[in-house]
């Protein structure tokens, strides 16, 4: 559901309760209820108006029109609709391409908030959280300037990441629970059929740097990796590298639990040093499709 149609939905299911609806009734007003720019609402008040249920009055306000007027349309809405899906992971998808282009390009706020049909508060909440994850940084005056990729920086990651992750297993190994283990093993299995969409866990990582009780690997890659694990995240809508992450988790988890150390050591760097195919490659223009509901 788009927003739009969320907005409509929503807003003719108020108005036929006469419940929860702004003091005014306002293009300002309604923006503002649903934290968007006017575009979308401005196409839903529209829609609402040819169906009878909001009408312009002499002072050109918004005004509920009588039920009895209104078309039959919106008679089987019984339950609030549901709100299109969080926005912030489709930006942040579009500017993981965005960085992949190697361009260090500057974002408005305005021209960010229409082209998402977002408001100027929700987008630059959004664009807040995303400077946390190190893809944008907020240049007074300018706008958000975007990180751009460069595989040396990647390479650099890469290297820095394999000494930290086997340190912490390295630290880990006196503390691993076989159950947290065989759990990490399961949520790793390979899809029943080969058009599944699944979702790749990334827990065994998180669970060695939390294990090795080291504040300052955990450190590196909650401040270092941040940019990492939003470009990793996109890489995962690629299903023969989404599969590929399946089966080296799962061979790290075994070695682990078999006890076999260096086995589990020379898989964990393995699957550090060759598991980017798509970002160690000409960056591709566009995105390839998700291997998991979003």
């Amino acid at each position: 559901m788009s927003i739009t149609d969320f907005i409509r939905n929503d807003l003719a299911l108020r108005l036929r309760s006469g419940r929860d609806l702004p003091a005014q009734l306002t293009l300002d007003s309604l923006a503002e209820l649903y934290n968007v720019s006017f575009t979308p609402v401005r196409a839903a008040v529209a829609d609402l108006i040819d169906e009878g249920l909001l009408r312009k009055g002499a002072n050109r306000r918004l005004e509920a029109c009588p039920l009895a007027n209104a078309l039959k349309e919106f008679d089987q809405l019984t339950e609030a609709p549901k709100p299109p899906a969080d926005p912030s992971e489709k930006i942040a998808d579009d500017l993981v391409l965005l960085s992949l282009e190697g361009k260090s390009v500057y974002l408005r706020e305005e021209v960010t908030a229409e082209k998402y049909s977002l408001s100027r508060s929700a987008i630059r909440n959004i664009l807040h959280q995303l400077a946390g994850e190190g893809m944008l940084d907020h240049i007074p005056r300018r706008g958000w300037r975007l990180r751009p990729f460069r595989q040396d920086d990647l390479q650099a990651f890469i290297e820095v990441r394999e000494a930290m992750e086997l340190k912490a297993l390295q630290l880990a190994r006196p503390r691993l629970d076989n159950q947290q283990l065989q759990a990490i093993l399961e949520r790793n299995a390979p899809p029943a059929s080969p058009t599944d969409r699944f979702p790749v866990d990334e827990s065994l990582h998180e669970y060695l740097v939390a294990t090795s009780g080291n504040g300052y690997i955990r450190d590196f890659f909650e401040r270092q990796g941040r940019y990492f694990r939003l470009l990793f995240r996109w890489e995962d809508n690629d299903r023969s590298a989404a599969l590929e992450t399946l089966k080296q988790h799962r061979d790290v988890v075994q070695a682990l639990l078999d006890e076999d150390w260096a086995s589990a050591e020379a898989a964990l760097s393995h699957h550090i040093r060759s598991n980017h195919p798509v970002l160690m490659t000409k960056p591709p223009t566009e995105a390839p499709p998700p291997t998991a509901p979003k």
